[in-house]
């Protein structure tokens, strides 16, 4: 059975997505998005007449839903599984783009949000870490770790995750990734059996 081919929705969400984990959100333009998802510009407005903010709140979303279906599915084998996917998936994307492109979570996240408002897409990013924190927290519960250190564990997996996927690019070496991979797995580990 085929897989079936994306709405030009969905294209358009898609090459948001690694727009902004390329160039960060406010170099990229729905002009240029519409152009990388090969979709007449009209469909863009179309699809997200609230404009770019609407656009990369979907962008976060689904990229935030891409990973967190990953990383349900190798938790079930635990929360050391789980890690390793994660990582994996942070890996590909890096080496797969020549170390150009991140991730387009932590690219709406870092970069500074008009004084008067909360963006959407800021707003997005922060549930989606939350969502990632919480599979690796109930993972590391269900294994046997405390419920705060499991909190506390899940954050600092993110977190390291996201600064190492930065720091490839930024050395164009996946090092910082397997000394990260080598060190989290470690402590999870430590976290489960304690």
């Amino acid at each position: 059975m085929t897989k079936p081919s994306p709405t030009a929705r969905e294209r358009i969400v898609a090459g948001a997505a690694d727009m902004i984990s390329r160039r960060g959100l406010n170099a990229t333009s729905i002009r240029e998005t519409a152009k990388h998802a090969r979709a007449p510009l009209g469909s863009t407005y179309h699809y997200f007449p609230e404009g770019k903010q609407q656009l990369a709140t979907e962008a976060v979303r689904h990229t935030g839903a891409w990973a967190a279906r990953s990383l349900r599915r190798e938790l079930e084998a635990g929360p050391v599984a789980g890690l390793q996917a994660f990582l994996a998936l942070w890996r590909k994307i890096v080496v797969d783009s020549d170390f150009r492109a991140g991730c387009p979570v932590l690219a709406v996240s870092i970069e500074e949000p008009p004084a008067d408002e909360t963006p959407t897409a800021l707003t997005a990013a922060a549930e989606v870490f939350d969502e990632w924190e919480s599979l690796l927290a109930g993972s590391l519960r269900e294994h046997g770790a405390d419920p705060e250190q499991a909190a506390q564990v899940a954050t600092l997996v993110v977190a390291a995750v996201e600064g190492t996927v930065a720091m490839c690019r930024a050395k164009r070496s996946t090092q910082p990734l397997d000394r990260t991979a080598a060190q989290l797995e470690a402590l999870i580990l430590t976290t489960i059996r304690a």
